[in-house]
Parts: C-alpha cells; structure tokens; sequence
C-alpha cells in the first residue's frame, strides 16, 4: 500500500506499507523532509510497525510522537502529517479493494 500527504507549508511524505493480521507490517516512512539525528526515521518506522490498521490519525501521531527522542528536529514533517500519509495508504487500498476506508 503507498499514500502521499504534502503537509501544508511542508514536504512530501510517502508511507508504503502492508497490513498483516489487522496490523500495520514493513512500514517504510520516506519524502524530501528532513530530521534530525537521520536515525529518527527508523523509530517512526518502528513506531507505526504493529499498529491496528483501523487506528485513526490521532492514535498513529500520539504512536510516532511518544517514540521519538526528547530533541529530534522534524523539518517540513509532524507526527500528524505522517499519520494522514498512513492513512491515506489505507484507505486508498481499501476503495481499491472496493470496500468503503
């Protein structure tokens, strides 16, 4: 599954992911934003990993948020831009699939 957000005033955030067993599995954050330390993208990968895929943007921001590290710099990205990209993944799959997200 593949869903885009640009966040307003921000960059381009992809998300590809598969769901296995109702839960979110090889989540791959990617765009043209920046963090800082780089290392930052693998614990928002691992933070979305394992999360239901019925979790609305709130409780995938809240995921991201509580497992960065206290100083990471997020440049033209949010916690919450990421949770639309992952839902819009989705969601998207679901109407591709013709059920209703």
């Amino acid at each position: 599954m593949h869903g885009e957000y640009k966040m307003p005033g921000g960059k381009l955030i992809v998300v590809d992911l598969s769901i296995v067993g109702g839960c979110l599995a090889q989540v791959q954050v990617s765009g043209d934003f920046f963090l800082e330390p780089d290392d930052a993208l693998h614990a928002i990968d691992a933070a979305l990993e394992g999360q239901r895929a019925d979790a609305d943007e709130h409780m995938l921001a809240a995921a991201v948020r509580a497992r960065l590290a206290p100083g990471v710099m997020m440049y033209g990205i949010s916690p919450e831009a990421i949770a639309v990209a992952v839902r819009r993944a989705i969601d998207q799959h679901a109407i591709d699939q013709g059920m209703a997200p």
